[in-house]
């Protein structure tokens, strides 16, 4: 999030953050459940979330085996099944528990 704000070309006054505490130069408010309570951080959640599913539509073309366009992203049965099957892809996060189990018995 820290990257996304300093690379604003409008420059940013104050930061809403939903849930989490950054550490920034700016005046920033983190809120619990704040796509509840605070209309901008509720849009930027529905961008953020539009976004994600055409990445992963997009990225099922490239990993087909992972079924990305179906579950984009999220934990299934499937995913972890075809991951364990083929191991993770550049896209996977090495911080999601299964990826990083993947690399520690590796």
């Amino acid at each position: 999030m820290r990257a996304c704000i300093e690379k604003m070309r409008t420059p940013v006054d104050y930061v809403l953050a939903d849930a989490v505490e950054l550490e920034l130069d700016l005046p920033m408010l983190g809120i619990i459940k704040g796509d509840a309570k605070a209309a901008a951080i509720a849009a930027a959640s529905i961008i953020a979330k539009v976004t994600r599913d055409r990445l992963m539509v997009s990225y099922d073309e490239i990993y087909p085996e992972f079924g990305f366009k179906k579950h984009k992203g999220y934990v299934t049965k499937h995913h972890l099944e075809m991951l364990a099957k083929h191991g993770p892809c550049p896209l996977h996060r090495r911080s999601f528990a299964p990826v990083r189990l993947y690399f520690e018995n590796d």
